[in-house]
């Protein structure tokens, strides 16, 4: 049966943010610093142990579920290439304040110095506008990058990457490797790969010590290796920006071997197609049913996720609605 699941927003973070989240769920206020609703999650929050994984409403983590069921959650197509692994983690995150520069390393390189089966492809779903940050103008050299970022003067780089002016319902790809941050204001619904991995450039101004935990415990000697130093055009930067219309796939499709965002607008009745998924109610009210008979009632701010297992499904109402899933 598809589940309906509540916020779980990972405490003391070291940037700002929550506000907006508690507001999207017409939730109670949470504190300062939970920036990050992650919606369902199977990961750990970095350094972290068991912070972050979702809960079911019977007491079960998320990722035990999947690991003993795992044909039943995400289907035998998807278990026979990936195995037990859901390949995919969802996020709201709420910026209170500009987040730092910093970039996530690819599948490769997480595999070769962390011994990690995933890096950390993300792409930004926007629901508040306001100025995003990715990509480099002008390259940097790998000496001066080490530089920079060992001085603390990471902020300068700002000033060499592209910066975007979005609006509600665009959408951002990050590749990894990508630098890229968020501005002051902006909420998003994010979808990566389920890994918590950040190479941080700057730090001054986040309660966190950047010289001790913003290199993956690698020194940033080789952290920064994970950090794509090359300048991208204008346009290059443009192609991983869409203006997020009503299709089968709002992100661009070099975006595909990680994850897939659908986006519907249901008036009266919308049908889903079989598979894991991860729903968020953007706005309006619907009901979800399920050919074995859930029907789940569905607002603003709900989130849902559904397993293989349950088959097709439908929406009937008026809503604005947003579905993660994994790879093809």
């Amino acid at each position: 049966m598809p589940i309906l699941l509540p916020a779980n927003q990972p405490p003391d973070n070291f940037y700002a943010g929550g506000a907006r989240i508690s507001a999207f769920r017409s939730a109670a206020p949470c504190s300062s610093h939970q920036p990050e609703d992650w919606i369902p999650s199977t990961t750990c929050c970095n350094g972290r142990a068991g912070i972050g994984r979702s809960r079911l409403p019977d007491g079960t983590l998320l990722a035990d579920a999947v690991a003993t069921e795992p044909e039943k959650w995400l289907g035998p197509d998807h278990v026979a290439k990936y195995g037990a692994d859901t390949k995919l983690l969802v996020k709201l995150l709420d910026a209170g304040q500009r987040l730092p520069v910093h970039a996530h390393p690819h599948v490769d390189w997480a595999a070769r110095h962390l011994q990690r089966s995933h890096g950390k492809a993300e792409a930004w779903y926007i629901l508040t506008p306001g100025p995003v940050w990715l990509g480099l103008r002008e390259a940097i050299d790998a000496k001066d990058l080490l530089e920079l970022v060992e001085s603390e003067r990471g902020s300068e780089l700002l000033d060499r990457m592209h910066k975007i002016d979005v609006v509600p319902h665009q959408t951002v790809y990050v590749p990894p490797g990508t630098l890229h941050a968020i501005g002051e204001g902006i909420m998003v619904a994010e979808v990566q790969e389920p890994e918590d991995l950040s190479v941080l450039c700057e730090w001054r101004g986040f309660e966190i010590d950047g010289k001790k935990h913003g290199h993956l415990g690698l020194g940033f000697a080789t952290a920064l290796t994970a950090v794509d130093t090359r300048a991208r055009t204008k346009d290059e930067v443009a192609r991983l920006v869409t203006d997020g219309q009503v299709s089968e796939s709002v992100l661009p499709a070099e975006s595909q071997e990680y994850f897939v965002i659908e986006r519907q607008q249901v008036k009266g009745i919308g049908h889903c197609r079989r598979g894991f998924a991860i729903l968020i109610v953007l706005e309006g009210d619907a009901h979800l049913a399920t050919k074995a008979g859930a029907n789940l009632v569905l607002a603003k701010g709900s989130t849902v996720v559904i397993p293989f297992e349950d088959g097709d499904f439908t929406l009937e109402g008026n809503a604005d609605v947003l579905i993660a899933r994994p790879p093809q």
